[in-house]
């Protein structure tokens, strides 16, 4: 049987993003979570064969649209990517939104903002537009806290580390410059894809994070290199591993919001702090802490975002099972 899905390509400061603006299965769920659960349980095979080769490659990132589960909120988001199912996507969500309220596949209750639901939890949206063409996207995003610090790891090829865990949708291990790690401009992209998996596990054996309220966000998935900056204007610089083989090419949006809650854990931003947080590449998004929230009986911040994303086709891709790669591939 041939599964047809209709996209919108595109990338959000550097990275893909692939809105699949046509042939999403239908889910069940009361809120986003369960629908995310639903969708691993029985569609992974999508995710999967539009994100990994020969369809996608080992960035690919996108979503699906969804009516929301609350009539007070515009849409729901879903993303997939190559490293699963997120419960939260920056970049992706930025991309999403310009791609949908260009191409007319949103339309807002009040122009110029969006409530979203996404797998973890509510965001909202505030927009710009010139014209045909969304010129930013600044997500408030779900509430952001620091999981773990002084976790000590051994890392063949770097010896000795000390990585603190924290949230921003996704849960980042972030390793600051120390001992052998003295920044970024000492390590290649093939030493961070080496590296970086290395990192990861040792985290992984050593802690595992739970969301306070959602028990299906769990787990250390990116792997957060921080730095100081290069670009005129930005206040610190990141690369963020994620997958199997794959570092952002943007600031990522999870990972800076995971980054204001681990500066603001340690006093160096507060309340209306603006932090501009600079890609690999050198691409950068805004950040900002909002406010201060607990999360359960967590201290936490709520995180602002915002960046921009260009459109560059329309990618109408078909799924065949008659294909030997039909669900797709991965080379590691």
């Amino acid at each position: 049987m041939r599964h047809t899905f209709f996209c919108i390509d595109g990338h959000t400061a550097g990275n893909p993003v692939r809105l699949v603006a046509g042939g999403a299965p239908l889910l069940k769920g009361a809120t986003m979570s369960e629908r995310r659960q639903d969708f691993l349980e029985r569609f992974d095979w999508i995710r999967t064969g539009l994100c990994f080769e020969p369809r996608g490659h080992d960035m690919m990132s996108g979503g699906f649209l969804y009516p929301p589960t609350d009539p007070a909120n515009d849409i729901g988001i879903l993303f997939i990517e190559t490293s699963g199912c997120l419960p939260m996507c920056g970049h992706g969500t930025i991309g999403i939104i310009t791609f949908g309220l260009e191409h007319g596949l949103i339309q807002p209750a009040t122009p110029g903002s969006l409530r979203v639901e996404v797998p973890a939890g509510l965001i909202e949206i505030a927009y710009t537009v010139e014209g045909a063409k969304v010129t930013s996207v600044r997500i408030t995003n779900v509430p952001s806290y620091v999981a773990a610090r002084g976790i000590e790891i051994d890392v063949e090829g770097l010896g000795p580390l000390t990585v603190d865990v924290s949230y921003g949708g996704n849960y980042y291990a972030i390793v600051e410059p120390q001992g052998a790690y003295t920044g970024l401009e000492a390590m290649s992209a093939s030493e961070i894809l080496t590296l970086s998996p290395r990192v990861r596990e040792a985290v992984r054996a050593a802690f595992e994070p739970v969301h306070p309220l959602d028990p299906t966000i769990r787990g250390v998935s990116h792997v957060l290199w921080a730095d100081v900056p290069q670009g005129e204007g930005a206040d610190g610089r990141n690369a963020v591993f994620y997958g199997d083989k794959a570092i952002d090419r943007s600031p990522c949006g999870t990972g800076t919001s995971s980054r204001l809650a681990h500066l603001a854990g340690q006093g160096k931003l507060k309340v209306g702090d603006r932090f501009v947080h600079e890609s690999y590449i050198g691409s950068q998004f805004i950040g900002r802490v909002e406010k201060e929230v607990t999360l359960g009986d967590t201290p936490a911040i709520v995180p602002s975002i915002e960046g921009s994303a260009i459109a560059t086709g329309f990618n109408t891709i078909w799924i065949d099972r008659e294909d030997r790669f039909w669900d797709g591939f991965q080379v590691t």
